[in-house]
């Protein structure tokens, strides 16, 4: 499963990155929060495959399916996860 499968509302836990991922991607996706070991929240699922947005940390990043493809989840929790992006409680 990849973090692309991850459904609005639903949290995962990055296990890895696929195998071809060029040393650079690895690189740069750790430094902003992409890597193993680390919560990740889909926030935002658009339709049409437009890129979906997740929550790492404090920070929210759009990745398209290209790149959210790349990193390997564990399985997904159901919970809704914080409010949606603009929107206060």
């Amino acid at each position: 499963m990849t973090l692309w499968d991850l459904k609005q509302g639903t949290s995962a836990t990055v296990q890895s990155f696929v195998s071809s991922l060029e040393s650079s991607y690895r690189t740069r996706l750790s430094e902003l929060g992409f890597h193993p070991g680390e919560n990740i929240s889909c926030v935002l699922s658009p339709s049409l495959g437009a890129p979906k947005l997740y929550r790492v940390n404090n920070s929210v990043y759009s990745l398209d399916d290209s790149v959210a493809s790349l990193i390997k989840i564990g399985s997904q929790v159901g919970s809704q996860v914080g409010s949606p992006i603009g929107k206060s409680e």
